[in-house]
């Protein structure tokens, strides 16, 4: 059984006689064999219900092409916003709040519902400050997540070690006073008329960043396939933040940035910083991860055995005194589950979210290893 996947372009230009602006959707086209050895076309299964999509967001918000590429931590689920319920609230390392809607293209609200809903929504967060978005708004949630405020919640999620609680203090503060957010709005497919909507508010608005994206499904020999794309309205280019382009700046391909801070730890820890070093480029060979090195601050740096697409079970950190594995127990959950029992065993400790071990045993990596392969499937 082949498959292939075809992508075609398409553009809107103008509605009704007036030009408001463009939008370009990638409309993909996934062929595959039959038992005869014929071509084709497969149509996307759908969803059994908008929840199954929603959960999938909420699960693993890293699949969403978010313009700019950022990371996103999901801090709440139907979040009261004023008179209606969000469907996720969310947070860039940046400080810049996220809302996120979910909507399946047969739902009516999926044309121009949707838009008063995740512009209501900002209307509601802008002005408030920090102290008042955890205290009235996101309390249960962060405590049913196990946080007490939003930064302790991107800390736990920031595989790098990147995120400056001040700057993301600031960040946040001025994203709630100016409600300059990133509104997201997910569906199976896009009609028309909403891409319309939001291309237009795409070449009038200043303020707010509105990503539009489709998660489509398909059933391909016993398994699902899902293809995330991003409906790009043709809008003004915009300009990165300076913290984004430091953040670009520190983040390099591969380990060759790695391997080179090894002469300069302390002499004791050279050998096991080489060994973790060929066991992820190992790892990257069997195609199992892509290897990216992270220069940090206080001369942290860090390697990123992370998951094609998504982030990593574990993270490699070498600092000026010390060499550490950190454990990511989400990413398991969602990517390797069966592998926890195992990894656990080889740690002799509870895998925990963030927890971290200096001692790396053999069967540690051959257990982290079986977890990358359960990850790859």
């Amino acid at each position: 059984m082949r498959a292939i996947v075809n992508v075609a372009c398409g553009c809107w230009k103008s509605w009704a006689g007036h030009t408001f602006g463009r939008y370009v959707q990638v409309v993909t086209a996934i062929w595959r064999t039959d038992q005869s050895g014929k071509w084709r076309l497969l149509t996307p299964s759908g969803y059994p219900a908008e929840a199954a999509l929603h959960d999938l967001v909420e699960q693993s918000p890293q699949i969403l092409p978010l313009a700019g590429s950022p990371r996103i931590t999901v801090l709440g689920r139907e979040v009261r916003l004023g008179g209606g319920y969000a469907d996720l609230v969310a947070v860039e390392p940046s400080g810049q709040m996220v809302i996120v809607e979910v909507k399946l293209a047969g739902n009516s609200e999926a044309r121009r519902a949707v838009v008063a809903q995740v512009l209501s929504y900002a209307a509601y967060l802008q002005g408030l400050d920090a102290g008042q978005l955890e205290s009235q708004v996101l309390a249960s949630h962060l405590n049913q997540r196990g946080f007490k405020t939003v930064v302790s919640a991107v800390e736990a999620d920031d595989q790098e070690h990147s995120v400056d609680p001040q700057a993301f203090t600031e960040g946040l503060a001025q994203s709630l006073a100016e409600g300059s957010f990133r509104l997201v709005v997910v569906l199976d497919s896009v009609p028309d008329e909403l891409a319309q909507i939001v291309g237009y508010l795409e070449s009038v608005t200043q303020g707010i960043v509105i990503d539009l994206v489709t998660v489509s499904v398909y059933d391909v020999n016993g398994g699902q396939v899902l293809v995330p794309q991003r409906v790009e309205p043709a809008r003004r280019d915009r300009e990165l933040s300076t913290a984004e382009v430091t953040e670009r700046q520190r983040t390099v391909l591969g380990s060759e940035e790695f391997r080179a801070v090894i002469a300069d730890a302390p002499a004791d820890k050279r050998e096991l910083l080489e060994r973790l070093t060929r066991w992820a480029e190992a790892l990257q060979r069997d195609r199992l991860v892509d290897l990216s090195t992270y220069q940090g601050k206080a001369g942290i740096t860090t390697l990123l055995p992370r998951l094609p697409g998504d982030a990593g079970l574990v993270t490699i950190y070498k600092d000026t005194k010390s060499v550490y594995l950190q454990f990511w127990r989400g990413v398991f959950e969602r990517r390797a589950p069966h592998s926890i029992p195992l990894v656990e065993t080889a740690l002799q400790a509870t895998l925990k979210r963030g927890n971290v071990t200096h001692e790396v045993s053999d069967d540690l990596l051959e257990a982290l290893t079986n977890a990358y392969r359960e990850a790859a499937g």
